[in-house]
């Protein structure tokens, strides 16, 4: 495809509540198509979306993927939309370890591929790690021919993972979070970071709204082109960003620029 149009929800997530959030999703799509009649070839879902950022309610809320609300749910609206789904990501539960795992949705409704956040964030009273187990591999995804490397909200602190992605062929980088507003100046910094460094569309989508602790999530989406432009973006309200992205400009861009061959093979540091 040289062109696709992609979508990203960014949502206050009603804590434990899955039916509430469900229901939260289906609204903000359903007035979204309402008032714009655009093909949507991919829709993005932030970190955790399903629950909420509590670690405390990870293991109550864990579901399988062989029997699981959520895939169910996003199936349901994969078929509606006749789309593809980045599920954001919800709490796996694989024999007796949870997994923080986005699942892809074909335009059939079908799991085409899952990916199991990387990096646990387990600083600052969070406990990531004390529940859910880390993941083994980066993933990219094919979706239709458009090359895509997932990634959860503390993943984008490790430009390895995203320059590994764009070395394997990719033409999308996602990071589905869950932000804080405290870390404002990291996460618009990193986020176009990694568009800039790797030449390539990132879409960075983040929960809005307060948590039970008082904190609050950033709520500051954003979709990146491949030079670090804001091709669209969203403060703290709930809603939609968009927009279509062109790859023949983005290879264009790339051949008239190849920093990638000007990688060193390795960089050995001298001690003087």
């Amino acid at each position: 495809m040289e062109k696709i149009t992609i979508l990203a929800v960014q949502m206050e997530s009603a804590i434990g509540n899955k039916k509430e959030n469900f229901q939260k999703i289906s609204t903000i799509l359903e007035n979204y198509f309402e008032k714009n009649n655009n093909k949507v070839d991919i829709i993005v879902l932030p970190e955790l979306w399903t629950i909420g950022w509590a670690c405390d309610k990870f293991v109550e809320n864990a579901e399988t993927i062989q029997n699981s609300e959520t895939i169910n749910f996003l199936s349901e609206l994969a078929l509606k939309y006749n789309t593809n789904i980045l599920g954001g990501s919800f709490v796996n539960k694989v024999s007796e370890k949870l997994y923080n795992t986005c699942p892809v949705i074909n335009r059939k409704g079908k799991i085409i591929a899952t990916y199991d956040k990387n990096h646990l964030f387990s600083y600052y009273d969070d406990s990531e790690n004390t529940y859910i187990t880390e993941g083994s591999n980066p993933v990219i995804v094919d979706i239709e021919g458009v090359k895509i490397g997932l990634s959860i909200c503390y993943d984008i602190r490790f430009p390895e993972i995203y320059r590994a992605y764009r070395k394997s062929g990719a033409d999308v980088l996602v990071n589905m979070a869950a932000w804080p507003l405290s870390r404002k100046i990291h996460w618009d910094s990193l986020t176009c970071a990694r568009a800039v460094e790797n030449q390539t569309y990132m879409v960075a989508l983040t929960q809005t709204g307060t948590l039970p602790t008082g904190a609050k999530n950033l709520g500051h989406s954003l979709i990146y082109d491949y030079s670090g432009n804001v091709l669209d973006e969203i403060n703290t309200v709930e809603g939609c960003i968009s927009a279509e992205l062109s790859f023949a400009e983005m290879y264009d861009f790339r051949e008239k620029c190849t920093v990638l061959k000007d990688i060193h093979e390795k960089y050995e540091v001298l001690y003087k």
